[in-house]
C-alpha cells in the first residue's frame, strides 16, 4: 500500500501542477495533499475490514469511499462560495474532487484507472482552456462571466 500512497500523490501533483501555472491557491501541493488523503482513507478502509471481519461487521471500504467524495465535495462547495466578489473556483473545486477520486483509485489499486484520470483531467485543465478561449474570443459572450 505504500506504492498507492506514492503513486496518489504524483498523480495529484501532476493534476495541480495546471493549477499552478494559472496561478490558482490550490496547485501541486493541495491536488498531491488530497488524492494522498483519499489513498490512505481507503487503505485504511480496506486493512479494517480485513483485521476486523469478524469483529465490526460494519466496516466496509466503499462506505469510506462514499465519505471521501460528500467530504470534499463540501470543500470544494466551500471553495467556489467564499471567493467574495472573484471568480467563482468551479474549475479548481471539481478538479479537486476529482484528485480525490484519484487518490482512491490508487488506494483500492486500481492504477490504470487512476492515471487515466490524470491524464484526462490534465488534458480538461489545459486543453479545453483553449478551446473555451477561442471559442470566447469568436463569439464573445452576451453576459458578463464569473
Amino acid at each position: 500500500m505504500a506504492w498507492s500512497l506514492f503513486i496518489a500523490a504524483f498523480l495529484g501533483a501532476l493534476m495541480g501542477i495546471e493549477r499552478s501555472m494559472a496561478g490558482k491557491q490550490a496547485g501541486m501541493r493541495t491536488y498531491a495533499l488530497v488524492s494522498l488523503g483519499s489513498c490512505v482513507f481507503v487503505c485504511v478502509g480496506t486493512l479494517a475490514s480485513y483485521l476486523f471481519v469478524g469483529n465490526f461487521v460494519g466496516v466496509n471500504p466503499l462506505q469510506i469511499a462514499g465519505s471521501i467524495a460528500i467530504g470534499i465535495g463540501f470543500i470544494g462547495s466551500g471553495l467556489a462560495v467564499l471567493r467574495g466578489d472573484h471568480h467563482a473556483e468551479l474549475t479548481t473545486a471539481s478538479g479537486i474532487w476529482v484528485v480525490a477520486g484519484v487518490g482512491m483509485a490508487c488506494g483500492f489499486g486500481f492504477y490504470t484507472l487512476a492515471i487515466a484520470t490524470t491524464a484526462i483531467a490534465v488534458a480538461v485543465l489545459s486543453l479545453f482552456l483553449r478551446v473555451e478561449n477561442k471559442i470566447r474570443r469568436k463569439n464573445p459572450p452576451q453576459y458578463p462571466l464569473q
